[in-house]
């Protein structure tokens, strides 16, 4: 099984920042043949793509983002530690929605459709005041 927990939502002004961390764990993930990426969903609307980072051992591309957060949010990852951290700067009120850690056993380079992921975290509220 693999458990995965997000952390860092919370309450900013539009152009603020916040940084989200997702911490992965279980005796089958391994960052080495699983992408880690991160989704959010705001009210009333389909849970949406944002960014992802490829599994350790995938030779191509390893960075990928949603156009709407390209420039903005940066996704990075710690192998050592099983983390996947975005940062996102410039916030705008159109960002506010639960942002979800996802991955897959089976999902090495990103894909970017949430019915791919089958481990998925508890989600953390991001909101932005504009």
């Amino acid at each position: 099984q693999v458990q995965l927990e997000e952390s860092g939502g919370g309450l900013v002004q539009a152009g603020g920042s916040l940084r989200l961390s997702c911490a992965a764990s279980g005796r089958t993930f391994s960052s080495y043949a699983m992408a880690l990426a991160w989704f959010r969903q705001a009210p009333g609307k389909d849970r949406e793509f944002v960014a992802a980072v490829a599994a350790s051992s995938w030779s191509g591309r390893s960075l990928y983002y949603a156009d709407p957060v390209k420039g903005r949010f940066t996704i990075s990852r710690d192998n050592a530690k099983n983390t996947v951290n975005l940062q996102m700067d410039n916030l705008k009120p159109e960002d506010t929605a639960v942002y979800y850690c996802a991955s897959d056993r089976s999902v090495v380079k990103p894909i970017f459709s949430p019915v791919d992921y089958s481990y998925w975290g508890q989600g953390t509220q991001v909101t932005v005041s504009s």
